[in-house]
């Protein structure tokens, strides 16, 4: 198997051109190539804009700026022979199968024996496009199906053709598993793959259902959203999220190529509305609103459309029966006796049928449905998790009294559930009517594994400790969005004496959304609520002195984030040996969002970083300054490599492209670090003292004046100011940590008694957004 190390992407557009970026994300060189700019002197200029479109998009297709430098531009009429020298090339032209064809006949002339050619296409048979190829081309030719935006959705269909190398298909795999992080599904060459057919399928017969009971939209969307573990844009937010106008196009292409008994053809029927929307420029969020809007003449107000009268009106909360009795949980949701419930069954029956349909047709495998269906439209649970719940018995019996056909699998089932645990090992169930244990690819840990087969070495209710093999221990953090609260501090500091004695090395990981939001500011708040302010103050010496355990501890400690790690989740970071991040980590100190400042050591660490890894002018401002910038401003980084680039993480650190292999990678760092292991020393701090604060609140003053700053923004940066600036010392005199965490935490006491602070953090609590006050 051949290492790939240059790939192509022809095809500029959209969606091209966010793969070229996507290679780069993992530092690898990429050719990005579209035709000749038409009556332009500059003829790679539909590429090279594309490039500079890239770098201002948001969200952004590059994980750091830095990484545009391995694009390189041009057009394929004077630069295919840059393909030369690549090990794959990558077409996303438009869908034409003439058009595709024959930039194959020029990119075979071209490119090196044993490179690699694939279509990003999604509505063309792969038996079509090689047709009339060369042997050479068809072995060494796939599809790749990239979802949109390609930085972000983890999920990658890929078809082989009856001659395609089978290292062919292994090398891409393994390139887009490690390198792009991206979790492959093998498909049959059949229309729409696995993820788009069923996609398309649902949200069609989602809309067809709601015009035909006259529902309002904002019902649809509270109906197919939390209680079948869709994201909340539910059907007609998604809808406008991707494009109206991409609807008729995607099923004119699927009603084409599909048999004509497939079920889509049912719910594939003309929709006058949808039309009149598209006609009158109302294509979805990237137009001027779809099924919502946002009327700006009336103050922004949001509008949803009357499917009854076609017309416009202002967002109302659902009221769903349904929902509000208990049904949330599916089964009473489905079985509810109401429009609401006769439209949730409707819809999800019809959606899980087809989806146990595909199963022999576009895979074999049940589980590569529910996998393409989490990732590719970020469902919470796959088709056949959702049978599970239901009960296979319930679906069929629901099925046959609506006279729908029932797939080949579901009788295979026999009443049975698609997935069950046996001997600890999680296994699924085949077209062969067996159980089959579903293997992780090499190189995978997952945590969720380890819990079927063991028990935590230690656990409370917000945090447990997993032994996880070879003397590594992992911490993971249990509460509610993960966030700190004194029963983590509390097993953390009784974990870190337990490793000490038992283990080698600890990782802290887990495995939700977030790896954590922050303290926990509902506590906070009730304690400042009654004047328990001497808890508030133990709460953040205990977390201090935990921290510092951590860093100071005898064994290595890698942490391992994915997602937000906020306020006490960046700090816990920043104590630790050696990070292993997720590319998609999202980290900083924002805790001057409710009025405090960091208080567990944040401050005294990035200090620290800056002194000593900053590539800054010397002296102790420019350090100071960068820290206070970050911290007062609430900085989060929008990537793992940003977070390099804030120091959040060290240049040594390291970033896991697939977040299912974070685990496994964090562990072996921790391993590799155990060798002649010592801890940290202590440092000391040079902090020019008065002088320091009094220019940083200058800055802040002036900020104030400029309206770029409110009065409280001010009282809370001053408090830090006085924090990195060493209190009232003198260049001079060394302060050490000891004296830094007093500093932190008088400051972060003080301001938690303040009026202003209470208010940002109610606020945040009740609406989410920071108070501006």
């Amino acid at each position: 198997m051949t290492d790939i190390k240059k790939v192509a992407v022809i095809g500029a557009g959209v969606m091209g051109a966010s793969i070229a970026a996507h290679v780069a994300n993992a530092g690898v060189p990429v050719v990005l190539l579209d035709i000749v700019a038409k009556d332009n002197p500059n003829r790679s200029a539909i590429a090279e804009g594309a490039l500079t479109k890239l770098l201002k998009a948001d969200p952004a297709p590059f994980m750091s700026k830095a990484a545009a430098k391995f694009v390189t531009t041009g057009n394929i009429g004077d630069n295919l022979d840059l393909l030369a020298d690549c090990d794959w090339i990558i077409e996303a032209v438009v869908e034409r199968l003439d058009i595709k064809q024959n930039l194959y006949a020029a990119v075979e002339a071209i490119r090196k024996p044993g490179s690699i050619v694939s279509s990003n296409t999604s509505t063309i048979p792969l038996k079509a496009l090689v047709k009339g190829m060369p042997a050479r081309f068809s072995k060494d030719f796939i599809i790749t199906h990239f979802f949109n935006p390609p930085r972000y959705m983890r999920l990658l269909e890929v078809v082989g053709g009856e001659n395609s190398r089978a290292d062919a298909i292994e090398t891409v795999t393994r390139f887009a598993d490690v390198m792009l992080g991206k979790s492959v599904i093998f498909c049959k060459d059949r229309p729409g793959f696995i993820a788009n057919r069923l996609g398309v399928f649902w949200l069609q017969t989602a809309v067809v259902e709601a015009l035909d009971l006259a529902l309002d939209i904002e019902e649809v969307d509270a109906i197919i959203g939390k209680p079948m573990g869709i994201p909340k844009t539910g059907v007609f937010g998604l809808i406008d999220l991707v494009g109206l106008d991409l609807m008729p196009h995607i099923n004119a292409s699927l009603s084409a190529a599909l048999p004509k008994d497939d079920p889509f053809h049912v719910v594939n029927q003309p929709m006058p509305l949808v039309e009149k929307l598209i006609a009158e420029g109302y294509t979805g969020r990237k137009g001027k609103g779809g099924f919502y809007r946002i009327n700006r003449e009336q103050g922004k107000q949001k509008e949803a459309l009357d499917l009854k009268t076609g017309t416009f009106r202002p967002v109302r909360k659902p009221v769903v029966e349904a929902i509000e009795q208990g049904g949330s949980k599916l089964d009473r949701l489905l079985a509810h006796e109401s429009v609401h419930g006769r439209y949730a069954w409707q819809v999800l029956s019809r959606t899980l049928a087809y989806a146990a349909a595909l199963v022999g047709d576009a895979t074999d495998d049940v589980a590569a449905i529910d996998e393409a269906m989490r990732l590719g439209y970020n469902w919470k649970y796959g088709p056949f998790q959702l049978i599970d719940q239901i009960g296979v018995e319930a679906l069929v019996t629901g099925l046959n009294a609506s006279k729908f056909p029932i797939p080949a699998i579901l009788r295979i089932a026999e009443g049975r559930p698609f997935y069950r645990v046996e001997d600890g090992r999680r296994q699924v169930l085949g077209l062969d009517g067996t159980y089959h244990d579903l293997l992780r690819p090499e190189g995978v840990i997952m945590l969720e594994d380890i819990k079927l087969k063991s028990k935590p070495v230690l656990k409370n209710s917000s945090a447990a400790l997993w032994d996880i093999g070879d003397g590594v221990a992992c911490f993971e953090f249990t509460s509610k969005m993960n966030a700190l609260d004194p029963d983590i501090i509390d097993l953390l500091m009784r974990s870190i004496h337990l490793v000490a004695k038992d283990f080698k090395a600890l990782v802290i990981y887990n495995e939700g959304s977030n790896f954590s939001v922050g303290a926990n500011l509902g506590l906070a708040l009730f304690a400042a609520n009654i004047a328990a302010w001497k808890d508030i103050e133990n709460l953040i010496l205990q977390g201090q002195t935990a921290y510092g355990m951590l860093k100071y501890a005898p064994f290595p400690v890698v942490g391992a984030p994915a997602g937000m790690a906020l306020g006490g989740g960046c700090e816990i970071l920043l104590h630790c040996d050696a990070i292993q991040a997720h590319a998609e980590t999202y980290t900083g100190l924002v805790e001057v969002g409710v009025g405090l400042i960091p208080g567990w050591g944040g401050n005294k660490e990035m200090l620290q970083r800056w002194f000593t890894l900053g590539r800054l002018p010397k002296g102790p401002m420019p350090a100071i300054s960068k820290v206070f910038e970050i911290i007062s401003t609430a900085t989060v980084s929008k990537s793992a490599a940003e977070a390099k680039e804030l120091l959040f993480l060290r240049p040594t650190d390291a970033i896991t492209m697939n977040r299912y292999r974070l685990l496994a990678d964090a562990k072996a760092k921790a391993l590799a670090l155990v060798p002649d292991y010592k801890p940290p020393e202590s440092v000391t701090f040079n902090l020019p003292g008065p002088s320091a604060a009094t220019a940083l609140k200058m800055a802040v003053d002036s900020f104030f004046r400029l309206g770029k700053a409110t009065a409280y923004d001010v009282v809370v940066s001053s408090a830090l100011a006085d924090v990195l600036s060493g209190g009232d010392t003198d260049i001079t005199v060394p302060t050490d940590e000891k004296t830094l965490l007093t500093f932190e935490r008088e400051a972060f006491s003080k301001l938690a008694r303040q009026p202003g602070t209470l208010a940002r953090i109610e606020h945040m609590l009740t609406t989410g957004k920071p108070l501006r006050n």
